[in-house]
Formats: C-alpha cells, structure tokens, sequence
C-alpha cells in the first residue's frame, strides 16, 4: 500500500531522528538534510530527495528491495537523490558494544557496493510509534524532501502502480528545489 499523491509540504511531517551506523563503522544521524550544518566530513552531502527504506525483519528485505531498484533505475543519474537502506537489530544482546561491532565487521564483507545499507541498534519502540509502524514484517519506505519532511510513504512489496506514484512524486519533488 502507498499514497497516491504527494504530500503537501504545508502539512508533510518531519521523520524521527535516527542513529545509524554503517559497516565500516561510521554512525550519523537520519535524515540528513539541508537545514542541518554538516561539521564531520565523513557525512554524506544533503540531498534534495532521499527514500528512506525501513526493515525490522528479514522477511522484508524483499519488499525494501521491490521498491529500490526500480528506483536506483530511474534516478541514479540524479545526484540530488539518495538511498538509505536501514535495518534494525532490535534484540538487546546484539545492541551491545562488542556484539555491535561483530555485526557491523561482518555485514562490511556481504555489502554490495551499488547500496547504503545501515543499522539500527536497540529498542525502537517510539521511533515506530512516531511513524505508526505497527507490523514488524513489513518493508517501509518514505520519500523525504530536502528538509527532512516526508513527502510520500508506501509498505510492503512494491506494484506498478506505486511504484508509478513513488517515480512521479519524486520528480516533482526534484523539480521544486
């Protein structure tokens, strides 16, 4: 399911803040976006559009990917865009420090270089709560304007349609920056 239409920057929320860490070790914080002032080099340049994709469990990272790819197709020549791809390892033992960075050593050898998959670690109770996410199994994707505000949002395995709308409210978003 997903929206049809884009939604108003008047009334579009802001996404929760999200720590992230990356497999070569790197954390920052989601969304990055042009508002914020980027001190630490190693963070990414704030993009205009970014789809932010959301996986709490294995079993979706088929949906995730049913979205990205045509995405990555249709807009990889655009440099404003990005793809944040964030799985969450909510158990509380793989949460901590020396199991955390185990994790994050292996994922660095299995991490395709065309993708930016990061993790989350902990409990993200209220993050989820923040964004109604209340089915674990399911994929989550969110279209972000510049501000960090999100703009569009679908779950679960992508059709043509959605993926339609995902493609034409992208580009409207790139063509009002």
């Amino acid at each position: 399911m997903a929206n049809n239409t884009i939604i108003p920057s008047s009334t579009a929320v802001k996404f929760p803040d999200l720590e992230v860490s990356f497999p070569d070790g790197r954390c920052v914080k989601l969304p990055i976006n042009a508002a914020q002032t980027v001190t630490d080099t190693s963070q990414m340049p704030a993009p205009y559009v970014s789809l932010l994709c959301l996986s709490f469990r294995a079993s979706s990272l088929g949906m995730v990917e049913s979205w990205i790819l045509p995405f990555r197709d249709a807009f990889s020549d655009a440099g404003t865009v990005q793809i944040y791809e964030v799985s969450f390892i909510d158990s509380w033992l793989l949460s901590l420090s020396p199991a955390r960075r185990l994790i994050l050593k292996m994922m660095r050898k299995s991490n395709d270089p065309h993708r930016q998959v990061m993790y989350a670690f902990g409990d993200h109770y209220y993050f989820r709560k923040k964004l109604q996410i209340v089915n674990l199994l399911t994929g989550y994707i969110f279209l972000l304007d510049g501000l960090g505000r999100i703009r569009w949002q679908g779950f679960g395995y992508a059709t043509e349609e959605e993926l339609s709308w995902l493609l034409s409210c992208t580009s409207l978003l790139l063509d009002e920056k």
